[in-house]
């Protein structure tokens, strides 16, 4: 285990979390436990993950597929000072995208068929 990060949250709860150890050349100093403040409050931590959620939905949403649903799998990490970043997976990241259709129903399709150009003309 890395250690132990606790961010406040908006509303003054703490979450604490298992957060990775940052490679740069400063270190924060613990607390006798061993838990560490961070900088930033969880919502903040939090902020660029949710601007990549949403900029992937935009992705799914707007494109030619138009799926029903989208779910979206981040692994996120924790650390004390840059807060919350998608962790490294396998190879290079992991996001994880799931695209669901709902199969159309009877009265959907029949409803699609009557308003098609030429449908219930009789000859």
């Amino acid at each position: 285990m890395d250690g132990l990060v606790e961010f406040r949250t908006g509303d003054g709860a703490v979450v604490a979390v298992e957060a990775v150890e940052e490679r740069s050349g400063s270190r924060l100093v613990s607390r006798g436990d061993g838990t560490v403040q961070a900088a930033r409050t969880f919502e903040g931590a939090l902020d660029g993950v949710r601007a990549a959620a949403e900029s992937a939905l935009r992705v799914f949403r707007d494109g030619s597929l138009r799926p029903d649903g989208v779910e979206i799998e981040f692994g996120v990490k924790l650390a004390a000072e840059t807060g919350a970043f998608i962790a490294k997976g396998t190879a290079e990241g992991h996001l994880v995208v799931k695209l669901t259709w709902s199969p159309s129903t009877p009265e959907a399709a029949a409803s699609d068929a009557a308003s098609a150009p030429g449908a219930g003309a009789a000859s």
